[in-house]
């Protein structure tokens, strides 16, 4: 392990900077194997026509961004059971997400697996996650709310006897489900501009590193510098006009990471408002599509909401740097809301 144990702080900035750079160093012999396979990205056709020149960008970045934080946590972190839980998370949604980009690329279209295979895979993911938080390190299935407020989900919980006896709460479980499954797929939708997704999840990723160290579990907090420090080296060719793009290995995952830092934290409810750029990115496709079902009208001029202000006229680079300033703001207010837990 490199640093000194008893400088704790030191070891959570060291490991961004180890991901970081893994990352930058790892990326190029991928993008050249993924250039030398053809493997590249899929652009939707009726995204904004500028981006049609994306087209054939190498994609699954978020394999590297994964590997370096895999290695960054044998550097750096005692493998905890919370690590090894955050960690089997994140890589069993990466694979479900590795398993999307390759389906994308091996038919030649935007979209992978069906809607109804990612819910699927997100919903067994997150129910093995779910009982290992509850039964291997004792999260509790309460919500707790800023100013003291608790919310027991707990009360409907089922004794499954096996292995010692397994203990399954139903309502905490379904809310995990929709906590995980939600955030995943609103990081994906961000993920729509060259370096959005992965400037986005900096801030929010260094804020849940700052909380997983005041609740003391400081193995949890590098896992989540780690994954800040992966996200900056990927920038670095991720960066407008990108070299290579996450695809949904990286956002997916990334999302989890988020959802799984949330629950044994149990700051459930402050990271809905860390995430809040993420949240608005995927309301604003819900907004678009139940509109236009419902009155035939489209409130924005093209969902999600970043590609409306595309469409607005505003450059590529001028949205994606707003939405970083956004994603920090709420990120910092998150962090802030934290301390009102009680």
């Amino acid at each position: 392990m490199f640093g000194n144990p008893r400088y704790p702080t030191y070891q959570v900035f060291l490991a961004a900077a180890i991901a970081a750079l893994i990352t930058v160093v790892l990326m190029p012999l991928f993008i050249r194997m993924m250039r030398h396979e053809g493997v590249g990205q899929q652009i939707r056709a009726d995204g904004p026509q500028r981006h049609l020149v994306k087209q054939g960008t190498p994609t699954m970045g978020g394999v590297v961004m994964l590997v370096a934080v895999i290695i960054t946590c044998m550097i750096q972190a005692r493998w905890t059971p919370d690590l090894r839980i955050a960690l089997g998370a994140v890589l069993a949604t990466g694979s479900l997400g590795l398993l999307d980009d390759i389906e994308s690329v091996a038919h030649k279209r935007s979209l992978g697996l069906t809607p109804s295979q990612k819910m699927l895979g997100l919903l067994l993911i997150t129910v093995a996650f779910c009982l290992a938080a509850v039964n291997v390190c004792d999260v509790s299935p309460a919500i707790r709310f800023p100013g003291g407020l608790m919310i027991d989900l707990g009360v409907l919980t089922t004794t499954l006897h096996l292995a010692g006896g397994i203990n399954v709460p139903w309502l905490y479980v379904a809310f995990v489900f929709l906590l995980m499954a939600g955030l995943s797929n609103a990081v994906n939708l961000t993920d729509g501009l060259d370096g959005l997704a992965g400037g986005c999840s900096v801030g929010v990723m260094m804020a849940m590193a700052m909380v997983a160290f005041r609740y003391d579990a400081i193995n949890l907090s590098i896992f989540a510098a780690s994954i800040a420090g992966a996200c900056v080296g990927f920038l670095w060719y991720n960066g407008h006009p990108a070299s290579i793009f996450m695809g949904d290995t990286g956002s997916l995952s990334l999302g989890a990471a988020f959802a799984a830092l949330s629950v044994l934290t149990k700051t459930e409810v402050i990271a809905l408002v860390m995430g809040a750029l993420f949240i608005i990115e995927a309301l604003s496709v819900i907004i678009q599509v139940a509109s236009f079902k419902l009155t035939g009208r489209r409130v924005f001029l093209m969902a999600p909401i970043h590609h409306h202000f595309e469409r607005l006229g505003w450059d590529e680079n001028k949205v994606v740097l707003r939405f970083w300033i956004i994603a920090a703001a709420f990120a910092t207010l998150g962090f802030a809301l934290y301390f009102k837990l009680g």
